[in-house]
This record gives structure tokens, C-alpha cells and sequence, in this order.
């Protein structure tokens, strides 16, 4: 890799260009357009993406991979000229990005400072002058007196040559990053002014961390985990350092480690839980002309979506075809797509996918269809329907498919194949008013499907139109699912409310997105969450508060430190405030926030007190939100953090801050100290 390479770089069957790819020395970042190592997050061999399924049939399956990066850049197809080649690209990158996972808090920033360095080491002699160092102050969001700058680059600067090497660099970051509120902290604690020892510490875990019983013992793993002296480790001590390290550390953040793995009760009926669910999940942009992907069902399932979309159409030559039908989105092979949920759906968890199909294809293609899930899915796919009283439980349901569709019970009761159209598409056409009380001969007039045996007996969700909460009652089975536009869902919420809830503890509800959301915007869920809908679907694809708000549920002020810029200007430096927003109950939903501070990204002290009184703090969600403030314009958004509040730990905690789709944005956090009474 440090030799570099040629590879073929490909977009489409028609678009390949030979490139030339090469590990710089510092085995962090790929020369061509300056790949960083830092910002692929899998690599994946093989046809895994659009462009190398079309031209499988010219480069064979061991000689292509993939890079696909976070956030929303665009994945990289590339072709090796042989096996070998693509071996050892795929493992060296997968062998490089395990080194940076496995690095500890300490080497990660020792990495992310050495970034800095060598953004400000504009003549790359592995040094910087005092004018690069006031270039690199701007780049960081700081705007200081360049008296003191100067000052602080003097003291840094041991061998008097003018210029800081790599580590007075780290001695002069480390000046610049001086945290006075957490020092203030330190010494509160310290019984000599200089360190904590295992007592202090414990003292500290006790009265503000609020920490009971194993204190004492917590406190030397802590000192044992991030104390960078071995000196100090050896004497139980932690210097300001170490404890800098652990309130930055994942067990310092606001997130309560006990909730980040399982602690729900799994063994309830499935309409007990709230699902993850994706709209139309095929879609990478908008609902009208935008690209259709399996790398879009790939990401949703890494997200931990638990119910995706297929909408199936006649393609040609027999094969059914996934895409937003009568509009220009791009089509993709089902088969594909089922390959794709087979390959991911248990990457992320391993609780049960339901694969909700809109199916309006022929009986030629469902045949093909039916064929499809039964061979790729396999021994994943649940088809018998339980004859229960209610569905089984998530626990039971580990690592099996379900698909949602429309299903007869048997030919007998429908010879000839017929079924309603059902659909979220023939939702959206008819727009008819809701009525409360089913007809008096118990159907209702629609279009009509045929339907083949094949796929119906697949089904183990059925869809079924929604006549009343009364039939609903009465006629109902577990199995049975109605799905609702969000605006008819609202109008349900407000006219019947506790009807509405009262139906979501028997049965599965789906919301989707009304279809003048052209754009793949998205409605708040937590109104639909109130009422007890457990599958909420939103677009994925689209970033924003109510994205935030679904990750923060399905997940997982005092100061801020090394916020990130939000216009690509070297002179331009934010002016943070933080916004605090409760979403739950009407009676709990409320939103405050600090005083700007200006000019300074780097390290921001608010220094306030927001105070909130929640009354269910079961459906309570508290999104964090930093903002540059402008006073001309809508101000713009920086980084957010939501988190469920039953899952927030008291004390002096750090809010690890995420990019508008959800990607860290390390190390950029602010750091608050939460109380939480009970009246």
C-alpha cells in the first residue's frame, strides 16, 4: 500500500478510470484526493453497491471492494488488478482503521492534535512559526489576544528557535486547552491541591456523580484506566490530567453506561415495543427523482432500523424491481435487495426485521417474488402465523424476518386470488375521510389485487384497512396491521385518543409520512410515540430533529470545548449557544437556552442554570443543540445530542456532540452538571 497501486476507480457500467492510490508514511491517510484513514468507517469486499453489481459481470467478485466513508459522502468503488491486490487493500485498511478504534482517550486526542499540527505546518517542515500558530487559532475556533497567543508560543517554545515541533505543539495545545471550570473541580476534591487520591476520588464519585456502594473500588479502576502516570497509578493517585480523561471518557458522558447494552424486558408481546422504522427505505434523496440503493438499506440497518420498506413493481425480463413507482426514482433489482437484508439485518441486532412490502406486481413476478425471500432469507424467514391471542415476544423472535403484506387465509375463503389494495400508495390516492363504523356487510369498496398463494402464504403481518377502534376490538387479530398517514393518525389522536392507545397495546401500528413530503421531510414521531404507535416511519435518509429524536429513543451546561466551525472561512469564528428542548408529553414539551458567547468555538463558558420540570419521564427525550448565533439570520446549527431522560446520569457529565446525520464530530462536547430531584 505504501508502494502504492493502481486501481479502477468506478461510478457506473459505463463510467471506470485507472487511479493511482498510495498509503502516505504516516499510515493515516490515502494519497488521491487525501482519503484520511479517520473517515472510512467499513470496508466491504465484493459487488456490495450498485455500480460494482453492474459491472460484475466484467470484474469478478474477489478483485472489487468498496470504501464507504461516515457521514454522507459517498461511498468509493474500486477494482484491483487481481485478487492479491484487493486483499491486501481491504485488509491493510481494515487492519489500520482497528488500530484507530482500539486507541484510548488519550491517543485518540494525541492523534486528533497531530492532525491540527499538521494543518498548520503549511510549508511541511515539521514546524510552525508564530504566524502558522495564529492561522491554526482560527482554524480551531479561537479568537485570543495575540499578546497572550504570543506569550503562550514563547513558553512552548523550549529550543528558543521561533518555531514549535511536534511535541511543544502538544505543550502549547495543551495550554490552550486549560479547562479552569474542571481544575476548579479538581481541586475542590484534592486533600493536597495536587492530585486525587483513591479517597478524594471516591468523595467526588459519592457526593456528585452520585454514586453508591463500590465507590471505593470504582474510583482505583478509574485511576487504573485513564491515570497517564504510572507513578501516580502505582500510588492510587489521579492528577488533573487523568481526571480530565475520565469526564471526557465514555463513563463521564451524560449517557448512563448501564443502559447501552439490553435492559428492557424482551419477552412481551411485539405490539409492546417501539420499532425503528424506515419510509420508503429504498430512496437515498427524495420521493420523485432521486437515486434508489441497497446501500440505503444497508445504512438504515446499520442504524438499527428494525422495519424497511419494499415497494415491488413488473421489471423487465421477469425480474421485479424496487423503486417509487409512476415517478423518476431510479429502480434496483428486488433480488438485490433482499440479498442486502440478508447480508445486514442482524449486523446492528439481533431482534426481529419486518420487511413491509408494497407489492404491485403481477402474479407471473410475485411467483418470482415468493421465490426470492423463501431461497435468500432462508431459515430467517417466519412465516407460520401463530394462532394466539397475541403476537410473540421480541425474544422469541431473535434473528427472524417478518413480512408485512397483504395476505388471504386460505383459498378457500378467496378463490380467486382477490385481495383489497391495502397499500400506503392507494392510502395517499383516495385521501377519503375517516369513518368510525365499518359498513353494515363488512367490506369496504376497493381496488382489487390478485394476489398469488406463493407470497401470501410468506406473510406473517397482515395488512388490513382500518374500519373502527370497535372492529378493531372485536374482530381483530394479533397478527392483523393497519397503517395510518400522519395526518390521519393526528386526527385519530385527537378524536379518540385513548381509543387510539388502547388499540396499540393488541395491535401493530404503522405511521408513515404524508405524500406531499416530496422532499423527504419528516413529521415529529413523538406525538405518534404518545399514542402508543410502534412503528413510526420516518426518512431515513433526511437529517434533522426528528432523525435526532428517533436515534436518541432507539439509542442508545456548563461549558463546550472545540466546537466545530460551521462556515469554511479562516476568519470566521462561532458565537455558541446551547438550546436544551424536552419532547414527550404535551404537559412536559418545553425548550431553553443560554446566552451566546462571542467569538470563541474552542472553549465556551455559559455558566447558567436551565431548569425543567417533567411529569412522564418514561417518554421523555432531552435533545442538547448548539448553535452559532446570529442576529440577522436564522442561526446556524453546530452539533446535537439527544438521549432518552431516563437514561442521563447526574453529576459534572460530558455531551459528546453529533453532525446533523448522526455522525461524531470527536472531540467536540459540552460539559454540564445535571441534578435530578424527585418531588
Amino acid at each position: 500500500m505504501k508502494a502504492g497501486m493502481f486501481l479502477r476507480k468506478v461510478k457506473s457500467r459505463t463510467w471506470k478510470r485507472q487511479r493511482h492510490y498510495k498509503l502516505q508514511e504516516d499510515c493515516k491517510t490515502i494519497a488521491y484526493k487525501s482519503i484520511s484513514i479517520s473517515d472510512v468507517e467499513a470496508v466491504r469486499a465484493g459487488h456490495q453497491s450498485e455500480a460494482l453489481l453492474s459491472v460484475a459481470d466484467e470484474f469478478p467478485a474477489d478483485r472489487c471492494f468498496t470504501l464507504v466513508f461516515r457521514g454522507r459522502r459517498g461511498n468509493l468503488d474500486l477494482v484491483a488488478e487481481s485478487t492479491k491486490e484487493a486483499q491486501a487493500w481491504i485488509q491493510g485498511i481494515g487492519a489500520l482503521m482497528e488500530n484507530m478504534e482500539n486507541m484510548d482517550e488519550s491517543t485518540k486526542l494525541d492523534q486528533w492534535i497531530s492532525d491540527w499540527f499538521s494543518k498548520a505546518d503549511l510549508n511541511k517542515d515539521g514546524r510552525i512559526n508564530f504566524k502558522e500558530a495564529k492561522k491554526l487559532l482560527k482554524m480551531m475556533n479561537v479568537d485570543m489576544n495575540e499578546e497572550h497567543a504570543s506569550s503562550l508560543f514563547k513558553m512552548a517554545d523550549k529550543s528558543k528557535s521561533e518555531t514549535l515541533e511536534d511535541q511543544e505543539f502538544v505543550e502549547f495545545y495543551k495550554m490552550l486547552t486549560e479547562r479552569a471550570e474542571v481544575l476548579d473541580l479538581f481541586q475542590d476534591y484534592s486533600s493536597d491541591g495536587q492530585s486525587l487520591s483513591q479517597c478524594d476520588l471516591e468523595e467526588f464519585l459519592r457526593e456528585e456523580q452520585l454514586e453508591g456502594e463500590g465507590s471505593y473500588e470504582h474510583a482505583l479502576q478509574l485511576i487504573d484506566r485513564y491515570e497517564p502516570s504510572d507513578t501516580a497509578r502505582m500510588n492510587h493517585m489521579m492528577s488533573v490530567d487523568g481526571f480530565l480523561m475520565y469526564l471526557t471518557s465514555p463513563e463521564g458522558s451524560i449517557f448512563n453506561p448501564e443502559r447501552q447494552d439490553l435492559f428492557q424486558d424482551m419477552s412481551q408481546p411485539l405490539a409492546h415495543y417501539y420499532i425503528s422504522s424506515s419510509h420508503n427505505t429504498y430512496l437515498m434523496e427524495d420521493q420523485l427523482k432521486g437515486p434508489s440503493s441497497v446501500e440505503a438499506y444497508i445504512q438504515a440497518l446499520k442504524r438499527g432500523c428494525r422495519c424497511v420498506e419494499v415497494d415491488c413493481w413488473n421489471g423487465s425480463n421477469g425480474e421485479p424491481v424496487v423503486y417509487h413507482g409512476h415517478t423518476l426514482t431510479s429502480k434496483i433489482l428486488l433480488k438485490d435487495v433482499i440479498t442486502t437484508i440478508a447480508n445486514y439485518a442482524f449486523k446492528a441486532s439481533e431482534y426481529p426485521l419486518i420487511v413491509s412490502i408494497e407489492n404491485h406486481c403481477s402474479i407471473e413476478q410475485q411467483e418470482v417474488m415468493a421465490r426470492y425471500f423463501r431461497d435468500i432469507l432462508g431459515d430467517m424467514l417466519l412465516t407460520n402465523t401463530a394462532d394466539s391471542s397475541e403476537l410473540p415476544s421480541p425474544e422469541a423472535l431473535k434473528r427472524k424476518i417478518l413480512l408485512k403484506g397483504k395476505k388471504f387465509e386460505n383459498e378457500s375463503e378467496n378463490p380467486t386470488g382477490e385481495v383489497s389494495d391495502e397499500d400506503e400508495a392507494a392510502e395517499m390516492n383516495k385521501d377519503s375521510p375517516v369513518t368510525e363504523s365499518p359498513p353494515t356487510n363488512g367490506k369496504v369498496p376497493k381496488l382489487q389485487q390478485n394476489l398469488c398463494k406463493e407470497l401470501s402464504d410468506l406473510i406473517f403481518c397482515k395488512s388490513v384497512h382500518f374500519h373502527s377502534f370497535e372492529h378493531s376490538r372485536t374482530s381483530a387479530k394479533p397478527n392483523e396491521m393497519s397503517s395510518f398517514s400522519e395526518s390521519k393518525a393526528r386526527k385519530y389522536s385527537k378524536e379518540a385518543g385513548s381509543d387510539f392507545v388502547l388499540h396499540n397495546t393488541r395491535q401493530l401500528t404503522r405511521v408513515y409520512p404524508s405524500g406531499m413530503r416530496t422532499d423527504s421531510s419528516n413529521y415529529c414521531p413523538v406525538d405518534m410515540w404518545n399514542m402508543g404507535c410502534q412503528i413510526v416511519a420516518l426518512n431515513f435518509q433526511t437529517a434533522g430533529m426528528e432523525m435526532d429524536l428517533n436515534d436518541g429513543l432507539f439509542s442508545r451546561f456548563y461549558c463546550g470545548q472545540q466546537l466545530p466551525k460551521v462556515k469554511q472561512k479562516a476568519w470566521f469564528i462561532v458565537d455558541p449557544l446551547v438550546r436544551v428542548e424536552i419532547f414527550g408529553v404535551p404537559l412536559d414539551q418545553a425548550k431553553q437556552e443560554t446566552k451566546h458567547i462571542d467569538n470563541n468555538g474552542f472553549n465556551p463558558l455559559w455558566n447558567e442554570t436551565l431548569q425543567f420540570t417533567i411529569h412522564t419521564p418514561e417518554l421523555a427525550l432531552v435533545r442538547f443543540v448548539v448553535e452559532d448565533y446570529d442576529k440577522a439570520s436564522r442561526n446556524d446549527f453546530i452539533g446535537q445530542y439527544t438521549i432518552p431522560f431516563t437514561s442521563i446520569q447526574p453529576g459534572y457529565r460530558h455531551v459528546h456532540l453529533l453532525s446533523k446525520d448522526g455522525t461524531s464530530i470527536h472531540p467536540s462536547s459540552i460539559y454540564v452538571h445535571i441534578k435530578i430531584t424527585e418531588q
